[in-house]
């Protein structure tokens, strides 16, 4: 569908924006071809909460193909651009006319962020002031009381935490790599513009997420690409970094939880409440691995390999999810332990789609070294 402008006043000519039937709301999702964000628009239409305007650019990390089978489904609109364009992002305010924006557009992984800053610059800072900017236009045409924006954020903006702490709302921030940094330039900006211009939006920070599309650059779906392969599995350092691993699903229904019942204002800490240090999760991997693909020449664990440790790397994150759970009733509902080996299963499973998604954009190889651009 290609979007169109038109004025705020128009009458005839203009694109439909009723409701469709069944429908609870109308959400404009940013890098909604994502993993997080594909796994949150699969959750809006499959339970018809939510008619969806999705926009993304396309990047190495996002795919059509994790939404292929939605293409023609009622509810869901597709539109390829940048969330710093801002004659787009305003045409798709006047056209669609959302009752909310989920905000997860973001270049996201910290390796890249160290050989390429600038992306991480444009599109995390300089696209979330594109957004709050619209979106506070939008509000000023057609006055909404209900509209919500919600910024989908990090715990990396936090830092690193010594043993036995865990972050809270009340945290301060202390990002230890550009793409932290550039998340919490970007969660600075929402709460500048709710306490300046009254903006009606509301924070959510996130511990890692795992599940089924996650791009093969993370933790775990590389473990498993590099078991497939028989390939080295790399361990920055000695692997003793610790993550509170969230699944993707427990996490976007979070956020409809948070859209629709959060306080506007609040910040919300999402996290999966199973803090492991990263060669353990590796372990875990080739033990699963070991029962479900058994290799000829021995356990998979015979491939990690140690690596030297990337620059700044955060020692250890995790989360105090009380705000969540107590104010809103919500908590993860899914053990790592099946959720992990239902993941595992999953990639097995869709090797070949996989291997589509990735083609020609990554192969494995060692980033984060700070050697490529600037």
């Amino acid at each position: 569908m290609i979007l169109h402008h038109r004025s705020p006043h128009c009458k005839q000519d203009c694109v439909e924006t009723s409701l469709s039937d069944g429908f609870q709301m109308k959400v404009f999702v940013t890098g909604g071809c994502g993993f997080i964000g594909s796994a949150l628009v699969r959750f809006l239409l499959d339970g018809r909460l939510a008619e969806v305007l999705n926009l993304d650019r396309l990047t190495y990390a996002g795919s059509p193909l994790r939404l292929v089978d939605y293409e023609n489904r009622s509810g869901y609109v597709f539109q390829q651009g940048d969330i710093a364009d801002r004659s787009l992002v305003r045409n798709i305010f006047e056209t669609f006319q959302p009752d909310a924006v989920i905000h997860l557009a973001a270049e996201s992984h910290v390796d890249r962020s160290i050989d390429a800053p600038s992306d991480f610059i444009q599109t995390n800072i300089v696209g979330t002031f594109v957004l709050l900017e619209e979106s506070r236009r939008h509000l000023k045409l057609r006055p909404n009381p209900n509209f919500r924006f919600l910024h989908v954020s990090t715990d990396e903006v936090f830092g690193s935490l010594p043993p036995g702490e865990r972050f809270d709302v009340d945290s301060d921030y202390d990002p230890s790599s550009p793409y932290s940094a550039s998340k919490a330039a970007a969660d600075h900006l929402v709460r500048a513009w709710c306490r300046t211009y009254g903006f009606p939006a509301v924070i959510t920070n996130c511990s890692n997420n795992y599940g089924p599309f996650q791009f093969p650059e993370k933790l775990i779906p590389l473990t498993i690409a590099k078991c497939q392969s028989r390939q080295p599995i790399p361990v920055y350092g000695d692997g003793k970094q610790v993550r509170d691993w969230l699944h993707v699903e427990d996490h976007v229904e979070a956020l409809w939880t948070v859209l629709r019942r959060g306080k506007l204002t609040d910040t919300y800490l999402i996290g999966g409440e199973s803090p492991l240090e990263n060669i353990e999760v590796v372990h875990r991997i080739c033990r699963i691995m070991d029962e479900l693909v058994p290799c000829e020449e021995g356990s998979y664990r015979r491939l990690i390999t140690f690596v030297e440790d990337r620059p700044g790397h955060d020692r250890r994150y995790a989360m105090c999810i009380d705000r969540i759970k107590e104010d809103l009733g919500w908590s993860p509902k899914r053990p790592f332990a099946s959720g992990l080996r239902s993941t595992v299963q999953w990639y097995l499973e869709h090797q070949e789609l996989m291997q589509v998604i990735v083609a020609d954009r990554y192969r494995g190889e060692r980033l984060g070294t700070g050697s490529t651009k600037h």
